[in-house]
């Protein structure tokens, strides 16, 4: 079973995604355990503070490393991944999807407000992923992208291993276009090909290289 631990200053935010669709199938079956956790659990002043000002100045707050590395030390087993959500990151894909359904314990940390201390970049984290090249709120967006990838591809995860087969076969590269009933519809046709019952070259058609 893979294990998933998510830090994050915002825990309300993964109430819905989490609890439908595959992620929520997967979980039932027991092949994904996924804990959410509020960074401020492991602040230590009274104010359950967990970022600060940034040295040199500047604008925003900084998400502070003593605070990351507590929760991170808590959470950490041999086998852990520590893996940093900032934009700044290596780009997430498929691949990077696939050899991270092959982990047992992921710790996903969801920076926010200016970033976090980069002394978490270069120490504590094993791999910084960024999910494009735009700027989000935070990293509680790109967790769930993250987390939803890697649980599809967990075997028995998908009612149909078919559509996973697919998908490995086609990973990068756009869906083949996909059509039901009805047939015609303000006069426009489904394609005559899949109609046509003719197998192969309906796998043909269906082809990247078509």
């Amino acid at each position: 079973m893979l294990k998933v631990d998510i830090l994050t200053l915002f825990p309300e935010m993964f109430t819905g995604p989490f609890d439908h669709s595959i992620v929520r199938r997967a979980t039932d079956k027991s092949l994904v355990e996924i804990k959410i956790h509020n960074l401020r659990d492991w602040a230590t002043d009274k104010y359950k503070s967990v970022d600060d000002k940034p040295y040199g100045g500047g604008p925003g707050m900084v998400i502070r490393v003593d605070v990351v590395n507590a929760a991170v030390t808590a959470l950490r087993s041999q086998r852990t991944k520590v893996i940093l959500l900032d934009a700044g990151g290596k780009k997430f894909n498929q691949k990077k999807a696939a050899d991270l359904s092959h982990d047992e314990h992921l710790i996903l940390i969801c920076g926010h407000y200016e970033g976090v201390d980069h002394r978490v970049h270069e120490h504590i984290a094993d791999e910084v992923i960024s999910i494009g090249d735009y700027v989000l709120s935070g990293g509680e967006v790109p967790a769930m992208v993250v987390v939803d990838t890697i649980v599809r591809l967990l075997p028995g995860a998908l009612g149909n291993e078919q559509s996973l087969i697919e998908e490995s076969h086609n990973a990068g590269e756009a869906e083949y276009p996909q059509y039901t009933r009805p047939e015609e519809y303000n006069g426009w046709k489904v394609p005559e090909i899949l109609l046509s019952g003719d197998h192969a070259k309906i796998k043909k058609w269906r082809s990247p290289a078509q």
